[in-house]
This record gives C-alpha cells, sequence and structure tokens, in this order.
C-alpha cells in the first residue's frame, strides 16, 4: 500500500443542521442526487485535484458539535459556509455561530459562501437576495487579495440537479492550487473526482447530508 500523503489544501464545510452539505459533496463526488442522514461529528474525504491532495472535511451543523467544529477548523485554507436561500436563519447563523470559527482557520482563508436548494427557490420562497449573499462572501474576505479571485466567492446551488456544485470545488481549488492548461484537460480527460471516506468522530458509519 503507498504511503498517505499529506494533504497539499484543507478545505472545511460548515453550515446549519439540515442545510443540505453532505448531499451537496456527495453530488460533487459521485455526480447524483442521494437523501442523506445527518452527520455526526464530521467526515473526511481526500481529493485530487492535478498533483495536489485535497483534505475535505464535512462538519455537522447541529450546535452541540460547535466546538468540534472549532477545532476541525484548525489550519483550513478554505471555509465553505452554506446555507438554505429558503430559510433566512440559515444565512444569519454563518455569522452568529459559524464565522467565529474561522479564528482557527489559515489567516489567508478563502470564504465562500454556497446557498442551496436552489431548486426549491420560488419568488415567494426566496429569504436571500443574490446581492445580500455576494455582499458577505466580500466582507468575509476582506483579509485577502480579493483583486485575485475571478469571481465574488458566492454560488447558489442545486444538489438535485447539480447546478453549480461541481463550479464551486473548482473555483476553490483553481484559485487556492491552480493547474497550467494542460493539467486542466488531464484532470476533466480522467474525470478524477477520487474523494474517499477516511475517518469520522465516532464507530458508525458514515453516509454523505
Amino acid at each position: 500500500m503507498a504511503a498517505k500523503k499529506k494533504a497539499d489544501l484543507k478545505v472545511i464545510i460548515m453550515g446549519d443542521y439540515a442545510v443540505g452539505k453532505t448531499s451537496f459533496i456527495c453530488r460533487y463526488i459521485e455526480g447524483k442526487f442521494k437523501t442523506q442522514e445527518p452527520t455526526i461529528g464530521a467526515a473526511f474525504f481526500l481529493k485530487q485535484w492535478g498533483p495536489y491532495n485535497i483534505a475535505v472535511w464535512d462538519t455537522a451543523g447541529d450546535e452541540r458539535y460547535t466546538g468540534l467544529s472549532n477545532f476541525y477548523c484548525r489550519n483550513a485554507g478554505v471555509a465553505i459556509l452554506a446555507f438554505d436561500i429558503n430559510n433566512v436563519k440559515t444565512f444569519e447563523s454563518l455569522w452568529a455561530r459559524f464565522t467565529p470559527l474561522l479564528e482557527s482557520a489559515n489567516k489567508d482563508c478563502l470564504v465562500v459562501i454556497v446557498g442551496t436548494k436552489l431548486d426549491l427557490v420560488t419568488p415567494e420562497s426566496r429569504e436571500i437576495l443574490v446581492e445580500e449573499g455576494k455582499k458577505l462572501s466580500m466582507e468575509l474576505n476582506e483579509h485577502i487579495d480579493t483583486s485575485t479571485l475571478s469571481r465574488p466567492p458566492y454560488f447558489e446551488t442545486s444538489s438535485l440537479n447539480g447546478h453549480n456544485v461541481k463550479d464551486v470545488f473548482e473555483f476553490v481549488f483553481q484559485h487556492c492550487l491552480p493547474l497550467s492548461d494542460s493539467q486542466r484537460k488531464n484532470q476533466h480527460v480522467s474525470n478524477t473526482v477520487d474523494l474517499y471516506e477516511s475517518t469520522k468522530t465516532n464507530s458508525s458509519k458514515k453516509k454523505c447530508c
């Protein structure tokens, strides 16, 4: 068995309970939608991006695991903060519960705001405007040079139909660990979405929420 390689980048995904974080990850990994059980504690996956190894941590949204999320933020180079576009409370909790945890992340940590469940959005159900999401994403990245970003770090996604899910990860990876044109071509040709479940905070089997 080949020796385990140290990750070149650590990505942590946080957000309230039931906003769809694990479904979001699983849509990227498997290319399809699955109904998921709530995450307990956290789950770890490894992504190969060109020559780089990227560790992706999916954390539980339940408040009782907030302390664990703080622990998993350590040395994170990217934080994806997810909320339900149809639920303003999940957006407000990004400020109240999750942004304080970023103090444990790297000083130059890229923060990406991701709205979920876009497929359920109607003019009546939408509780967060696109402009509000973009504004928050720029405010949370004032510690880095945002002129280096290809776009505001805000995405609205659907795990059901896959809208923008892949774009989020490619934006993150290409910003932090840019590939050359030839490397990107090979990446797409080989379709190496090789994230693997590695560990969990308890002994029960992890299902991709």
